[in-house]
């Protein structure tokens, strides 16, 4: 098999991956799409191990030694970004990201004393 063919997939997996991060709004379908361009990452370092290890006499299987570290590390990485998640869902109410956005932002203030009572302004003007 040609090294182009797992190429082109893991290509096509990672545009897939990287659209879904830039195009969605809930959090955890940008985690799901976070995975997919991982396991794109994944193809790619076994391809190349694969493709790499025909030519060698001594094979070494990095690729394949990344490729398990990598699919740790998502693994971490899914746990404890779900954990989140659930966590700031459970408080607003909502994993959409834009929701979560204006939410953090809080409301604009006008000055120092803006967040004062009318009556304590008032005494401060007179």
């Amino acid at each position: 098999m040609h090294l182009v063919y797992p190429v082109v997939l893991s290509a096509l997996l990672f545009c897939t991956g990287l659209y879904g991060v830039l195009a969605r709004r809930n959090a955890i379908l940008v985690l799901m799409s976070v995975e997919l361009m991982l396991n794109a990452v994944n193809l790619n370092l076994v391809a190349f191990d694969v493709w790499l290890s025909k030519s060698a006499a001594e094979t070494l299987h990095s690729g394949q030694a990344l490729t398990l570290f990598t699919i740790a590390i998502a693994a971490a990485e899914i746990g404890i970004g779900l954990a989140i998640v659930l966590a700031v869902h459970r408080n607003r109410g909502t994993s959409d990201i834009d929701r979560l956005r204006d939410t953090a932002e809080g409301p604009e203030s006008d000055g120092p004393d803006s967040g004062a009572p009318a009556a304590e302004k008032a005494e401060a003007t007179a």
